[in-house]
């Protein structure tokens, strides 16, 4: 019966020894997994190679974007130019179907309104870190002798670190040519 009322006397109570225990345990836990996270992020680092290869990336990323029809298909009509707070949750593509290599001239010109309007904007939207530019071009032969021209031209502003992914299309029936210019004034580690 004696120790009944011992035990019933201790319900509820902690002693300070059980408080230096679970911070001793809680500051190892969160040692550890600071330096498990520090490893981790340096391998990540060196596992992707240099500035150079995420710019390639960039590129490459941001050329199958514009390729496609967007998201959603008629973000041209909703997209206000020069409000950029219509631009939130958009997808900007200029292809008029999926997969498809036509492209919409009403996409095309509302993007670069887009970019002449908000160049940084743009580059938060289209997901990049690093400056672009891009050329439709026509063939002169044809007749047409189409040049649009969105972004910041790397040649003029001391570009260093330049990657160029190239596509082919149609606009309004008459073939074009497509390049993206991912770039950076700074040279980039390469991998």
């Amino acid at each position: 019966m004696l120790d009944k009322i011992i035990f019933k006397s201790f319900k509820a109570q902690f002693w300070s020894f059980d408080v230096v225990f679970a911070l001793v345990i809680f500051g190892l836990a969160l040692t550890i997994l600071t330096f498990t996270w520090y490893n981790i992020s340096n391998q990540l680092s060196l596992a992707y190679g240099g500035g150079d290869t995420i710019l390639q990336l960039q590129a490459k990323s941001f050329a199958s974007g514009i390729m496609s029809p967007g998201v959603p298909s008629d973000w041209q009509s909703i997209a206000n130019t020069v409000n950029t707070v219509t631009w939130r949750n958009l997808s900007i593509g200029l292809a008029t179907a999926p997969l498809g290599s036509n492209l919409s001239s009403s996409k095309l010109y509302a993007m670069a309104s887009m970019a002449n309007y908000n160049y940084p904007a743009t580059k938060q939207l289209f997901g990049m870190a690093f400056d672009y530019y891009i050329t439709i071009t026509s063939n002169p032969t044809i007749g047409t002798g189409l040049n649009i021209t969105m972004g910041r031209n790397p040649q003029t502003n001391g570009a260093r670190t330049t990657y160029v992914e190239r596509r082919s299309a149609f606009l309004n029936g008459i073939p074009v040519s497509i390049r993206i210019i991912a770039w950076t004034n700074t040279t980039l580690a390469t991998s």
